[in-house]
């Protein structure tokens, strides 16, 4: 975080806390085209804001770290232009960090911004009105850039370049052709009728590189997919277990949440979750939902009937319970303090 004055635009920002993001996401979501509706509910769950919050308050953060079991890339701030790259509205970056960039160096809260979700639809208009991008494939970007700001202060957030990271052949994808590609079939062969467990799904994890893909067979789990796939991931992700793919996995039975992936697409083409996966998954704090099938999964437990798009996140870790208890120990049960101990308790 800067060690500059904080503008009231930051301090405006510094008053929403986990809880009123999640009802400004909910609250935005139906604005937000098909394209990014996930994705950018995705983006969210890679950042949360109370992990932040966590170590910010220790005295100790890389001791709390160690004891979280945090590994990869899991500040934002060293991934400010990149972190989101995944997102469509990534293309309109450069035009809506300026817009934010300019919101973080007012003196006071622009007029209307009477609450967060009016504050980021008015960038939004702004945006989409200088570059005529639709609305809808703008928001979710916006929504980014400003939790972006709040995690990294407007110092390093006005100080990153503000440039896409993917290139221009697939910065010309209209929307609807993304759209159609995620939801293309796997054709079987001549008899593709008559395979049955034989069959095989294509599993992409970018959709901006065609070699990023792998293929997993009828009721195989996405992590068991990837260990197919032997080339050197390791080099690119120390997380990654060398000849075992893309996907850092460590137990192969949901025990360390290592392998967490978000579904961009396909979701329903992967098998529901079962009693430990759903146990698990609050624990490590990634997401806590009774959906069957919701759009963030272990790939060690999920299980491919179709094609699928995911993306995987740059860290790992087990925070979910400690967030909880130290929520509960803290005298304000609407503030995160981490301030009592570093190692986290879980117990039951």
């Amino acid at each position: 975080m800067s060690t500059q004055v904080a503008t009231s635009s930051e301090n405006f920002l510094h008053q929403h806390g986990p809880e009123a993001w999640a009802q400004t996401l909910a609250d935005l979501l139906p604005s937000i085209h098909e394209v990014d509706r996930h994705a950018t509910q995705i983006w969210f769950a890679f950042f949360p804001l109370a992990l932040l919050r966590a170590l910010e308050q220790s005295p100790d953060p890389e001791k709390l770290a160690q004891a979280l079991l945090l590994q990869g890339n899991y500040f934002l701030k060293d991934q400010i232009d990149s972190s989101h790259k995944f997102l469509y509205g990534h293309r309109s970056w450069p035009a809506v960090k300026q817009a934010v960039a300019e919101f973080a160096g007012t003196g006071a809260t622009p007029v209307g911004a009477q609450s967060l979700d009016r504050a980021i639809r008015d960038v939004t208009a702004r945006v989409a009105a200088q570059t005529g991008v639709e609305e809808s494939l703008v928001v979710g970007i916006t929504a980014v850039a400003f939790m972006t700001l709040q995690q990294v202060g407007a110092e390093a957030f006005k100080a990153a370049p503000g440039t896409i990271h993917i290139d221009a052949k697939h910065a010309r994808k209209s929307a609807a052709q993304v759209l159609k590609e995620r939801a293309r079939d796997d054709g079987q062969g001549l008899f593709g009728f008559l395979r049955t467990t034989d069959k095989k799904w294509t599993v992409v994890f970018d959709e901006n590189d065609e070699s990023r893909r792998f293929k997993m067979v009828q009721m195989q789990e996405i992590a068991s997919g990837a260990a197919t796939d032997h080339r050197d991931w390791h080099t690119l992700d120390a997380r990654c277990t060398v000849n075992e793919g893309p996907i850092p996995v460590q137990c192969r039975s949901a025990s360390c949440g290592t392998c967490w992936v978000g579904v961009l697409g396909g979701a329903d083409n992967l098998t529901e979750v079962g009693k430990r996966e759903r146990r698990q998954m609050p624990d490590f704090g990634y997401i806590h939902t009774d959906e069957p099938r919701p759009l963030i999964r272990l790939a060690c437990q999920a299980q491919g009937t179709g094609p699928v798009s995911i993306v995987i996140p740059p860290w790992n870790g087990v925070f979910g319970k400690y967030l909880r208890n130290a929520h509960d120990a803290s005298p304000d049960s609407g503030n995160i303090d981490a301030k009592n101990s570093d190692a986290p308790n879980f117990s039951e």
